[in-house]
């Protein structure tokens, strides 16, 4: 690679860190299996459909005495879903291991994601590819996609592909979805006696993969930084200017995880938490009016100033406009071949004829949206006709209904301040950033562990470390069967078998953390400012790990 900036170079250099473990040697190992496992709900369905590799145990690995050859073999690797700061370090030390197993093995990357093994599209890696992306953030080693893994020709073209290259295992980098389908193929590759080993890792920025055994999925601890050090550099703005209000959504999908950390990193005025919303069954105008009510409370005390952070799905947990949504996605799928809609001239007309097809509580509230969201949600649908919820600008909608309602209260005489708002999207500024310390150390272990799942005849297993509060030397490496984290889940109107999402537990450390300090928050302006993610300099600084997996694996509090 040419023309690289002087921290490229840097931290081409670096060499990360791996568990005690796993630091001896991939051919230094022993095995250590735990109980039976058991999918995390609907497990009588979850059993029938993958009986070869359900109720498989979780394994641990140990450092063994003795010295063990590996046969030669080719494995094959795929980065699969949106991209995630790591994902390189996964493919670097999945390379290292099995060179250091056996210097004769072989490791294909396969193009533009899960479509590269269908279609028999792969480059091989050597040192030099290999050397060229450590520690750098990205996908482009070999690009990513998002087709899905689930049909029996998918099944049979992989197969085909596989054999082609003497490839006895996949390595599938993603998350619960691309994860999902790593399960399937693992199956179907036992169920036909391919003799195909399956190995997922764990990728997310969401934060929404994750259990006992997966603290944390990978590029969570990178992007939340990288937010984090953007709304740090808003508020110290904000806290100059005096006289803005940010609104800025952060990216997440479902789960409300980096909304939540990048809040507890900067300690702004508000923070949304879609699951909170949810739980509460809040409206669209009482999250108006909890938003409106802080702005004059901090008005009347001479501050027209502040940052509210709003997690990017937010929109899907307002009760009424889930159902909204729901029921507008039934009637887009008849938008194309409705006359009134096609022959309508303005978008005035357009936005009528909709409401018209909907149902009478569901029109009432798409009426009282502003235009710019009502035409998002008629534009923005994905290949299934659906709304894509997170392109809705719910900072956008927000604002107006804020700016409207802070209206009604001047006319009253309730609201002496001025409102400038300003509104932000977090989302692909955090995807591709250069991996922290962390994140460095992770990936590269979890590429490293995954091998070792292979190198063990494992299959259907996703690569697991753990104990992250601690140095990367006593973390511990293993694997959990992908079985045990699953559950069935309707999708386009089929029970499916998906992994089960970790939403942001109301009850648990971290959301405590937030409830504990927000109306403090609110009122004083306690924000911090994080700066840059550090990648040299005392460990303290530079490898320190996200607060939420401090919360959750601390019994007291995390300092704020």
């Amino acid at each position: 690679m040419t023309n690289l900036s002087p921290l490229q170079i840097e931290r081409l250099k670096y060499q990360p860190k791996l568990p005690s473990s796993l630091a001896e040697g991939i051919n230094h190992l022993s095995v250590e299996e735990g109980s039976a496992t058991e999918a995390v709900d609907n497990k009588a369905e979850i059993k029938e459909l993958f009986k070869n590799t359900y109720g498989k145990p979780a394994v641990t690995f140990k450092t063994s005495n003795s010295s063990t050859e590996s046969e030669q073999r080719n494995v094959g690797v795929i980065l699969s879903g949106g991209q995630a700061p790591g994902g390189h370090n996964v493919i670097a030390g999945l390379y290292d291991a099995l060179k250091q197993a056996n210097p004769s093995n072989k490791l294909y990357g396969f193009l533009g994601g899960p479509s590269g093994i269908i279609d028999g599209k792969y480059v091989e890696f050597d040192d030099k590819f290999i050397d060229d992306y450590r520690n750098t953030g990205g996908f482009d080693i070999i690009g990513s996609g998002r087709t899905k893994l689930e049909t029996q020709e998918q099944f049979e073209k992989s197969l085909e592909v596989c054999k082609k290259l003497n490839i006895s295992a996949v390595v599938i980098i993603g998350g619960d979805d691309s994860n999902t389908n790593a399960a399937l193929l693992a199956e179907w590759f036992v169920a036909n006696n391919a003799g195909i080993q399956v190995i997922g890792c764990p990728k997310t920025i969401d934060g929404d993969l994750k259990n006992e055994q997966i603290e944390i999925s990978f590029g969570f601890d990178t992007a939340t930084k990288t937010y984090a050090e953007l709304i740090g550099n808003i508020q110290r703005d904000a806290n100059s200017a005096k006289k803005y209000w940010h609104f800025i959504k952060i990216m997440g999908r479902s789960a409300s995880h980096v909304a939540l950390e990048a809040a507890l990193q900067t300690q702004p005025n508000i923070t949304l938490i879609s699951e909170e919303v949810e739980q509460k069954k809040m409206s669209l105008e009482e999250i108006v009016n909890y938003i409106t009510n802080i702005i004059v409370k901090r008005a009347d005390a001479g501050k027209n100033f502040g940052i509210a952070v709003i997690p990017e799905g937010l929109i899907e947990f307002i009760p009424e406009m889930k159902s909204m949504i729901s029921n507008l996605n039934d009637v887009m799928a008849t938008l194309e071949s409705d006359p009134d809609f096609v022959n309508a001239t303005t978008i005035r007309e357009k936005f009528d004829v909709v409401e018209n097809r909907l149902d009478p509580d569901n029109a009432k509230v798409y009426s009282s949206l502003p235009a710019l969201i009502k035409g998002q949600l008629l534009a923005d649908r994905d290949p299934h006709g659906n709304v894509q919820v997170s392109k809705i600008e719910t900072e956008k909608l927000l604002i107006e209904m804020v700016s409207s309602r802070l209206q009604e209260l001047r006319l009253q005489g309730d609201y002496i301040g001025k409102f400038s708002p300003q509104s932000h999207f977090f989302g692909y500024e955090g995807r591709c950033a250069f991996p922290s310390n962390f994140d460095a150390d992770y990936c590269y272990s979890l590429g490293y562990n995954a091998f070792a799942l292979i190198n063990n005849g494992f299959t259907g297993y996703l690569s697991s470390v753990r104990n992250l509060t601690a140095p990367a030397s006593e973390w511990i490496a293993g694997g959990v069967p992908l079985t045990m984290m699953m559950n069935m889940e309707r999708r386009h109107g089929e029970m499916k078998p998906v992994i089960k999402k970790a939403l942001v537990e109301l009850d648990g450390p971290v959301f405590a953390q937030l409830a504990k300090n927000r109306e403090d928050w609110a009122m004083n302006d306690r924000y911090l400012f994080p700066g840059a993610i550090q990648y040299f300099g005392p460990s303290s600084v530079c490898d320190i790990t996200t607060v939420t997996l401090q919360l959750e694996k601390s019994k007291t509090p995390a300092a704020v």
